[in-house]
C-alpha cells in the first residue's frame, strides 16, 4: 500500500507508544478522511440544483416511494432517520420552493401528507440521473471487484450498528 496521511499517523504513535497497536487508525481514520471528500462531492452537485443534502433526501425518498410521491411527515422523518425538527427545516424550505405541498391526508383528516410536486419530481428526476453519475465518478478510481468487496463489507457493519 502507498504511503497517506494515516500511514505517517500511525507511525508516529508507534513510534511514541510503541506497546499500543494503533493498526484500527488505518480502517477507522482513512474511512473518516474518505467520507468527508464524498460527502463534499455529493453536497456540491446538490448545490448545482439548488438543494442541500438534506433536500435532495427529502425529494428522493418522496420519488423513490413512487405515485402518489407522498408520505406522512412521520414516514419521512423514519426513512431519513432525523429528527422532526429537521425534517419541518427542511419541508419549510422545499414548500417555500415549490417542490413538495403539504395537504391534509385522506385517510385521516387530521392526519398531514407531503406530496412532491410535478416542480419537485422534475427537479428530483434530473438531480437523480446527475448524482449516479456523480457517484461512479466518485467510485471510478476503485476496481470493480474492489467495489463489490467494499460494498458487501460496508453493508455488513452498518447491520452491526443498524440491526
Amino acid at each position: 500500500m502507498e504511503p497517506d496521511a494515516v500511514a505517517a499517523i500511525i507511525e508516529q504513535w508507534r513510534a511514541e507508544r510503541p506497546e499500543l497497536d494503533p493498526s484500527p487508525i488505518g480502517v477507522v481514520g482513512r474511512l473518516s478522511r474518505v467520507s468527508r471528500h464524498v460527502t463534499a462531492d455529493l453536497v456540491a452537485l446538490y448545490r448545482g440544483f439548488g438543494l442541500s443534502e438534506g433536500e435532495f433526501d427529502i425529494l428522493a425518498t418522496l420519488r423513490r416511494t413512487g405515485a402518489p410521491f407522498a408520505l406522512s411527515p412521520s414516514a419521512l422523518r423514519e426513512a431519513t432517520m432525523v429528527t422532526q425538527g429537521a425534517v419541518s427545516k427542511r419541508l419549510d424550505s422545499l414548500e417555500a420552493k415549490g417542490l413538495v405541498a403539504r395537504e391534509a391526508s385522506a385517510d385521516d383528516g387530521r392526519g398531514r401528507v407531503v406530496r412532491l410536486t410535478d416542480a419537485g419530481r422534475g427537479l428530483i428526476d434530473e438531480a437523480f440521473v446527475a448524482h449516479l453519475e456523480n457517484e461512479r465518478r466518485i467510485l471510478a478510481p476503485l476496481p470493480e471487484a474492489d467495489r463489490a468487496a467494499l460494498e458487501r463489507i460496508l453493508a455488513a457493519w452498518a447491520r452491526h450498528y443498524e440491526g
